[in-house]
């Protein structure tokens, strides 16, 4: 419906003329506003609204495009038609092309014509508007999406980029408006791919879309490289031509180096970023395969560090760590580029020389490591000394595979601690049978508690005043089923290694504690029951608890009980020690120095700890009736002991001379083999009556 129109027309009887045409229409009438000029047209533009406006492009006041133009500035909206006398078609169509709908061509107008004429030019109105506004909601959600779109024509050139696209190529979509795409869009990728396709013409690929091959990264404009991931599917025509392409692609920048840092965090240690156990496992293999090429040697270098645990347990678990990292870098630093450096976990790293000409090679590597490990590593105000023992294994001599010449490795290295670490072994197949034993050995000791193999055994202690028995040792003994009675000096070294000494200390205190009270209730004259403490028992933080715990559920009192400690285990963590130490004291419970002499032997110690006793180790005992040098020591430590107002026992007394010794040089007590073996709680009841006498007894 066609109800106000705006007839802009200087020739008034052009006017009259379209005047008639309306009031012709049998449909409702038209309003019909007539301006003769420009200027008048804008006044009337700016205070209604109008359904239609027809424009002479003869105007006195303005040329025929500017008029359009100024028509269109003053009502957007309002479909435009221009009318033009028989030989201005060529103007009219400039004015097509300026904004207006339609033109009219004066003298061959008549009243349906112009009418309809009309109506097709505010529906074309109507429809460009709704493109319009389409095209426009296109625009904006295509520029709003994260992902980058790039059109192109059937040829391949382009036609629309939106705004993520421009930011990822470097170019403005003016700029590479008409362009090829493969100028715009540029793919690298990391194999060798048809690449041509990616950038080839629609025609191409009119059957089915394409998606970009892994790895690409795109060309930018400036000459930076930006990883992508993306896919271009081809646009059909109603009939199934094929008339463009889009291309739809993403910047996967932070995804990829999502990934490379998973696949670097499953390779590598967190704490000290070195490669772990898994990728090593792969360089070794990698290793093997080129030397078994080559004829070449591989070594693998299994390094455990000594004293770690008491640095990490005395100064915390952060110095600990940055203690590791500076372990690793050390280690590094002797290494080749081409060799690995590899932590294992905990306080173990392994270090593979992919290639080595002679076994020495190894031997020099192992030896620098070694030194430069040891050199002092300072820590904030700490100067921390670690030391470290290095085991050797060679391919092909040793294993031909990973797991074998790692394993053979670690078991070189226990080896080199059983010889006074800071040293260096070469795996040896008479390794591997220790190994095996040593497996055997904790295997069967995690099962001795539970399946009742353990057991203990008593040694009388003697007092040289009275010649009567004053106390017992509780000595731990296990009989295996198959193999019968195993040596102390193979399991316990065993179980402290493995932990277990724990669990099978708490299970020896009980049953030690257990049977002094048994013997006290039966009238045995025992003053103390002795048991041996492990330096991993007392360090735990519930060995206290544990104790006291024992102590109650038994009945025995506190005072009755005697803990033998060594030096080493005291000295290593000073303070804590006088601390724990200091509540036993406090408790009623007694402390002696086992092995005394063998470890720090220093007299300030003896003052700081609250003990109660000395033991003198045996290896001492053994020689004071034949070696000056050992009469002396034993002499001395008496006299120490008895200015300190310790009690001093001397273990290992195995002949009636040394017991006349240590009685005449008045030793305070005695144990050992010229007295008894360790008994059992039934045998050890009956001992007083075939105790040997001493001649001051």
């Amino acid at each position: 419906m066609i109800d106000q129109v705006l007839l802009v027309e200087d020739n008034l009887g052009d006017a009259r003329l379209l005047r008639e045409m309306f009031r012709e229409q049998d449909s409702e009438p038209t309003e019909l506003t007539h301006a003769e000029t420009m200027s008048d047209a804008e006044h009337y533009l700016a205070k209604r609204r109008f359904d239609m406006i027809l424009l002479d492009l003869g105007l006195p006041d303005t040329n025929a495009l500017e008029g359009v133009g100024r028509a269109l500035i003053a009502a957007p909206q309002t479909p435009l038609v221009v009318l033009t006398g028989l030989d201005d078609e060529a103007l009219a169509v400039g004015a097509l092309q300026a904004g207006a709908q339609d033109y009219l061509v004066k003298g061959q107008l008549d009243t349906r014509g112009l009418l309809r004429a009309l109506r097709y030019a505010i529906e074309r109105k109507v429809m460009k508007e709704a493109l319009f506004d389409q095209k426009e909601r296109a625009q904006v959600t295509l520029d709003c999406i994260g992902d980058a779109v790039i059109c192109a024509d059937a040829a391949g050139q382009i036609s629309f980029m939106n705004v993520v696209a421009e930011r990822m190529t470097g170019w403005l979509g003016t700029d590479a408006a008409g362009r090829p795409m493969g100028d715009v869009f540029a793919v690298r990728a990391p194999v060798a791919v048809v690449t041509s396709s990616a950038t080839a013409p629609i025609v191409e690929i009119t059957d089915h879309g394409l998606q970009l091959p892994p790895g690409c990264s795109l060309a930018r404009r400036d000459g930076g490289e930006l990883p992508i991931e993306g896919s271009m599917a081809p646009i059909h025509d109603r009939h199934g031509q094929a008339t463009g392409t889009v291309l739809v692609f993403r910047d996967v920048s932070e995804a990829r180096a999502l990934t490379l840092q998973i696949t670097h965090s499953a390779q590598h240690d967190s704490l000290t970023g070195l490669p772990n156990r898994a990728h090593l496992t792969e360089r070794i293999t990698t290793a093997i395969s080129f030397a078994r090429r080559h004829s070449a040697r591989v070594a693998l270098l299994f390094l455990d560090l000594d004293g770690f645990k008491h640095i990490n347990d005395s100064l915390g678990h952060s110095f600990g760590d940055r203690l590791l990292q500076s372990v690793g870098d050390r280690i590094v630093g002797c290494a080749r580029t081409t060799d690995t450096v590899s932590r294992q976990g905990g306080d173990e790293f392994v270090v593979l020389l992919a290639e080595v000409a002679t076994p020495e090679h190894a031997a020099i590597v192992a030896q620098r490591i070694l030194t430069s490990v040891a050199a002092p590593h300072m820590l904030d105000e700490h100067e921390l000394h670690i030391e470290a023992s290095i085991g050797v294994s060679l391919y092909p001599d040793d294993g031909l595979d990973a797991e074998t010449l790692i394993k053979n490795a670690d078991t070189a290295m226990y080896q080199a601690k059983a010889h006074g670490r800071q040293s260096v072994r070469y795996f040896t197949p008479e390794m591997n049978a220790r190994a095996v034993e040593r497996q055997w050995i904790e295997a069967g000791l995690r099962r001795a508690l539970e399946r009742g193999e353990l057991a203990l055994a008593y040694q009388p202690k003697i007092s040289f005043k009275t010649g009567q028995i004053t106390g017992a040792e509780a000595l731990l003994r296990w009989t295996h089923p198959v193999r019968g009675p195993i040596s102390p000096a193979q399991f316990i070294p065993i179980a402290e290694d493995t932990g277990l000494i724990r669990q099978i200390g708490a299970w020896v205190l009980r049953r030690a504690c257990t049977q002094a009270k048994a013997w006290a209730d039966a009238g045995l004259p025992l003053s103390t029951m002795a048991v041996n403490v492990s330096s991993l028992e007392f360090r735990d933080d519930s060995f206290l608890d544990g104790l006291f715990e024992i102590l109650e559920d038994t009945g025995l009192p506190p005072s009755a009980l005697e803990l033998e400690l060594t030096e080493s285990v005291l000295m290593k963590h000073v303070d804590t020690a006088a601390a724990t130490l200091g509540t036993l004291r406090d408790h009623g419970v007694q402390v002696a120095i086992d092995d005394f002499g063998t470890g720090y032997s220093s007299l300030s110690y003896l003052r700081k700890f609250p003990i109660d006793a000395l033991k003198i180790d045996q290896s001492f005992v053994s020689g004071i009736t034949t070696a000056a040098d050992d009469a002396s020591i034993v002499t001395a430590v008496i006299g120490m002991a008895r200015s300190l107002k310790l009690r001093v026992v001397a273990e290992g007394v195995e002949t009636r001379e040394q017991a006349t010794f240590l009685a005449v040089h008045e030793c305070d007590e005695a144990q050992g083999y010229y007295y008894s073996r360790p008994v059992t709680p039934e045998r050890f009841e009956h001992l007083a009556d075939t105790l040997p006498e001493t001649e001051s007894n």
